[in-house]
């Protein structure tokens, strides 16, 4: 019972408890595998054992040289920013937007309410495609659609067109809430994953923040649908980029075994052993060119023209019906109810900002200019890139202290003690707005407040992705999915949330959500008490295994 957690005496090993002496945490499928004939990291990772296996396709993604990884990461992430600039880029404009339109405020919010249900809804569709026909056809559909939704967003005159311009491009921004990670999985081995993890959300959180800030300047000086213009500018670079650079990255990796093989290719006479490649037709893919055990040769390489290509073949042997059902089969699992209660709650109350501040700030006592309410953004932008720089380096200091101090054996749970900073952030956050907005304080008290909240955010984030990935490693997809469902939470909020404002204030709105952030973060006690029994539970249970595996 490591400090506090509970063990679990009906399975040897749970899933997610690895021993981290000396990469005792391998795999199973390579625990049977002499240590010398597994594939090793080069330069200053050359002790490191490579994680997942690289085949000796040249076409796997494990393969790329690095430069081809690291543009394609920088090509997705920098899509994944302007992605999410583009849902919250108006909130410093909302009075004039509105006026424009010819609606209310209420009704402007509730624009933005539909566009976060349409990503809500479009997670359970386009990730399961991903998932079943690969990563690139739904990167380029979702630039494409974002592209044309861009264009007619900044066309349009009359708020009908305008809803529907935004609806439509919640199916283009749903992929990039989840996709960006499993492409990570896809190109990089696990010890080069997590700071790859924290640049994507680097580029989704500024973003974020960034967007509101720069389009505050150009609602004023240029109109609202300039914010569209040039967001159309840059999906359409960003579409080109994806097409011509961006090959598919998804690629069936199958079990790993060891083969004899001989010095002259011939089975008789086995001079020593070799990994391979075992497929599901009963193949076995070797080392040699030739194909060693009867396998068959090992593919050339793709030509540049063949990357180009959008389709390239069916990525999951599950049911057609089962990639859609296993985000909500994923609720089952404690720990992804309480990464979609803790993350949910977390960002739906940040969304909540982006809503009400072009409200709050533009009125007295703040009288603020469009381009000064845009201004606001700065405070959650520096400190979310504050929050990442010390987030995850002491996130992984905590797990490498409480591993030496459990004797090598690390858990998951592990990754939780963070909330308690987050918890702390945020009840500064939430709190402290709704009281100095009531209050008419300096405005630098509720800006101060409001990038205190989306720090919170970035130390919640760390623990929930950090906690789900070690715990689930096989089922991280799906998981992710089913964690960012939390869009439906945010358009019931969203919805109404302006006039909620109006009618009882700020301080109690904001001590409302406050208290409900505090509830869903101290879950995270029991999570840490049971969450090693939780994990035993999931893994041991017949229909979760039933549901959860590629068989029919």
């Amino acid at each position: 019972m490591p400090f506090g957690i509970i063990d679990c005496k009906k399975m040897e090993v749970v899933p997610g408890t690895a021993f981290m002496t000396d990469q005792d945490d391998l795999p199973p499928e390579y625990a049977d595998i002499p240590r010398e004939l597994l594939k090793h990291g080069t330069g200053r990772y050359k002790d490191v054992i490579l994680v997942p296996q690289p085949s000796d396709d040249p076409n796997d993604p494990l393969n790329w040289p690095q430069w081809r990884k690291e543009l394609c990461l920088f090509i997705v992430g920098l899509s994944a920013a302007v992605v999410g600039a583009y849902g919250p880029m108006l909130s410093p404009g909302f009075v004039p937007v509105a006026a424009e339109l010819n609606i209310s405020i209420d009704v402007l919010s509730q624009s933005t309410a539909w566009l976060i249900l349409t990503i809500g809804l479009g997670l359970f569709l386009t990730n399961p495609l991903a998932k079943i026909f690969g990563r690139r056809p739904i990167y380029l559909l979702s630039i494409i659609i974002m592209f044309v939704t861009s264009v007619w967003g900044a066309a349009v005159t009359e708020y009908n067109s305008f809803l529907g311009s935004r609806i439509v491009a919640g199916i283009g921004m749903a992929p990039y809430e989840v996709l960006v990670q499993c492409t990570i999985g896809d190109i990089y081995f696990v010890h080069e994953r997590a700071t790859r993890i924290a640049v994507w959300n680097l580029f989704l959180l500024t973003g974020i923040a960034g967007g509101a800030l720069v389009a505050g300047y150009i609602i004023q000086d240029d109109g609202y649908r300039w914010t569209f213009g040039v967001c159309a500018i840059f999906f359409g670079v960003l579409m080109l980029a994806v097409f011509f650079l961006v090959p598919e990255t998804a690629y069936r990796r199958n079990a790993i075994v060891v083969v004899p093989a001989s010095e002259d290719g011939s089975e008789k006479g086995v001079h020593h052993l070799k990994l391979a490649h075992e497929h599901e037709e009963g193949g076995v893919n070797g080392d040699d060119k030739e194909g060693s055990a009867g396998a068959p040769a090992i593919p050339k390489k793709q030509t540049y023209l063949q990357s180009l290509r959008i389709f390239t073949g069916r990525y999951s042997n599950a049911p057609g019906w089962k990639p859609f059902v296993r985000p909500i089969i994923m609720f089952f699992y404690p720990a992804v109810l309480w990464g979609f209660l803790v993350y949910g709650t977390v960002l739906t109350w940040i969304v909540v900002f982006s809503v009400v501040n072009g409200v709050i700030f533009v009125n007295p006592p703040y009288n603020f200019s469009v381009s000064q309410t845009g201004l606001i953004s700065l405070s959650p932008f520096i400190l979310t890139i504050l929050g990442e720089v010390i987030s995850g380096p002491l996130n992984d200091w905590i797990c490498v202290f409480l591993t030496k101090k459990n004797k090598g054996i690390y858990e998951p749970e592990f990754r939780l003690p963070l909330m308690f900073v987050s918890l702390i952030l945020g009840v500064v956050g939430f709190f402290g707005f709704g009281a100095t907005v009531e209050y008419q304080t300096h405005w630098s008290g509720p800006v101060l407040c409001f990038g205190l909240a989306n720090m919170s955010l970035v130390f919640a984030a760390t623990c929930v992705f950090g906690y789900i990935v070690d715990s689930y490693k096989t089922h991280n997809e799906e998981a992710l999915v089913a964690i960012n469902a939390r869009n439906l939470l945010t358009f019931g909020l969203t919805y109404f949330v302006n006039s909620w404002l109006a009618e009882q204030g700020p301080l109690i709105v904001f001590s409302i959500l406050g208290s409900l952030f505090i509830f869903v973060a101290m879950l995270t006690i029991p999570m840490w008490i049971f969450g090693k029994k939780f994990r035993s539970i999931t893994a041991r249970s017949e229909f979760l295994k039933r549901m959860m595996n590629d068989e029919h």
